[in-house]
């Protein structure tokens, strides 16, 4: 996924972290990187940020204290059909909540943490599943 696209749309990034430091180093790396990013630092208002902002691409961790990405994701994407999204976590877990979603019929993408920034930018630059 390319930051802009055929119509120089730049695409719009929602990073989510309840780690403050981390969602505000990906948003800095993607915003230099030609893409729009926002954050937040918990699920709940990730959902409600999606809501106005309309991201392209949800990257989310999955442990958070309120709304757990998962659950954060499955709404973004009920709102937001065509949003990407990409679960990044470092905890054990993870497992659990993704085969739960898996069940459900929800198929996420999953980066382990820490995420080095070139992996995460090579990532986007080859597209993603959906």
């Amino acid at each position: 996924m390319e930051p802009t696209t055929n119509h120089r749309h730049i695409l719009k990034v929602l990073v989510v972290d309840d780690e403050r430091i981390i969602a505000d180093t990906l948003k800095m790396i993607l915003d230099t990187s030609g893409y729009e990013a926002r954050v937040a630092y918990s699920g709940e208002t990730a959902v409600e940020l999606a809501r106005s902002f309309r991201p392209d691409l949800f990257i989310t961790d999955v442990i958070m204290g309120d709304l757990n990405g998962v659950d954060a994701a499955i709404q973004v994407r009920a709102m937001l059909p065509s949003c990407k999204v990409v679960l990044f976590s470092g905890q054990a877990g993870t497992a659990d909540l993704l085969e739960q979603a898996r069940t459900e019929g929800h198929h996420f993408e999953i980066l382990a943490k820490p995420v080095h920034p070139k992996v995460l930018l090579a990532k986007l630059s080859n597209g993603m599943s959906a």
